[in-house]
């Protein structure tokens, strides 16, 4: 399991080295206030601690993506390490590090808006629009996920409708309410469950010296299908997605001081990219090759292989945290995709958000869409989820380009 530990040694080192060139080239003025303090309004803007930012900045980014992409991704075999590394360091971080600072020099705005200002108006219409799909596809496709995830869990005997009903309760309630009463409150919680069933799935291969494969150029997909472009939209959110850039303006409005920035938005995706890498290793490693874990994806898709894998490197215990460990993941993304929509809407019509009943208004059309498109077949569902965040990486990566060789149109007044 050589090319494994490298890989996640590479993450951590590329953190230390990388993602401080990256904050020096972007230049963090640690005497500048931040968003939560020059338009604190207790519902969306609220100073919160580098800790609780963190942990609630991983969790809105780390849907499924970094665990079922990599096991649909491991049926390339080893190459995919390689994706996950280097997207991690050099592509996936860096455009949550700079999307993330650059929404906090711009009093915490998201995509759409930055995209007026650097790229036009008629680039902030289309981010508008991909955005708002896209966040609604996350959401649906994190309540169809979690809801699966649950019914197996306990065995069939509670509906999958009752499932998916309490999981849009949770939605509507994390979308309207003040950031620090559900997400700030209760995230710290289960980004400690998810950390821990990462490092114990992760420790459990190391301890039992589960056969990793070693890095390999071959494809070894039993379908044969092509590397490049699907690998890189399989493997999206462990490695790049636009999707984070829709995230980060939550944190850019909680955050204290800039240069708490690289901790929170650069740190947050490589541990997003460690996570991927274990569930990789875990699915090349326990299913009698890539013939078998194909079996396995046909017969139960990802949920059924986060179950096995779990329940045989924990125990019965273990792996039940470890299966919540990963149903908190799709429920943590797909409550702040929801609030994520909810802000860019407000913002692109200019309508104030510290009403309950103004946020209601926004809110419950994108809920009955989402509850509609919950219909459609999963596979589809992610094929266009895949899609529409890959182009809005895309987008997210041009704007950064176009605002950090233009210094003095991206900081704004000191």
């Amino acid at each position: 399991m050589y090319t494994f530990l490298a890989g996640i040694a590479l993450l951590i080192i590329g953190y230390f080295t990388y993602g401080k060139f990256v904050e020096k080239v972007f230049g963090v003025n640690e005497g500048r206030s931040t968003p939560a303090y020059t338009h604190k309004d207790d519902v969306d803007y609220v100073p919160m601690s580098t800790a609780k930012n963190s942990l609630i900045q991983l969790l809105n980014i780390a849907g499924v993506g970094p665990i079922f992409g990599p096991i649909m991704g491991a049926l390339y075999g080893p190459v995919a390490f390689i994706w996950i590394v280097l997207g991690a360091i050099f592509a996936g971080a860096v455009h949550d590090y700079l999307t993330g600072m650059i929404s906090i020099r711009n009093r915490g705005a998201h995509l759409p808006e930055l995209a007026g200002k650097f790229l036009g108006k008629f680039m902030k219409h289309v981010v508008n629009a991909f955005a708002i799909l896209l966040l609604l596809l996350v959401g649906t496709v994190f309540v169809t996920a979690p809801a699966g995830l649950l019914h197996n869990l306990m065995d069939g005997k509670v509906t999958m409708g009752l499932i998916i009903g309490a999981i849009f309760i949770y939605y509507i309630l994390a979308t309207l309410l003040p950031v620090d009463k559900i997400i700030g409150r209760f995230y710290p919680i289960f980004g400690a469950l998810l950390l821990i069933s990462a490092i114990g799935v992760g420790a459990m291969l190391v301890i039992t010296g589960a056969p990793i494969p070693e890095l390999s150029l071959t494809n070894f997909h039993p379908g044969g299908a092509a590397i490049f472009p699907l690998l890189f939209l399989t493997i999206s959110c462990g490695a790049l997605s636009g999707f984070h850039a829709t995230q980060t303006p939550i944190i850019s409005r909680t955050t204290q001081n800039e240069k708490q920035g690289r901790k929170i938005f650069y740190g947050m995706m490589i541990a997003e990219g460690i996570i991927a890498m274990i569930w990789a290793a875990a699915a090349m490693s326990l299913f009698d090759g890539y013939n078998g874990l194909n079996d396995m994806l046909a017969n139960g898709g990802p949920a059924a292989i986060v179950s096995e894998a779990s329940t045989a490197m924990l125990g019965a215990i273990g792996g039940t945290l470890a299966v919540l460990g990963v149903i908190v993941l799709p429920i943590t993304s797909g409550d702040t995709a929801f609030r994520s929509a909810r802000m860019i809407i407000a913002d692109y019509i200019n309508y104030s958000q510290k009403k309950f009943t103004s946020r209601l208004w926004i809110a419950l059309p994108l809920f009955v869409i989402s509850f509609a498109l919950t219909k459609i077949d999963f596979t589809l569902l992610w094929r266009y989820f895949s899609w529409a965040n890959q182009s809005t990486a895309v987008i997210a990566l041009w704007l950064v380009q176009c605002t950090c060789s233009s210094p003095r149109r991206t900081t704004g007044s000191p």
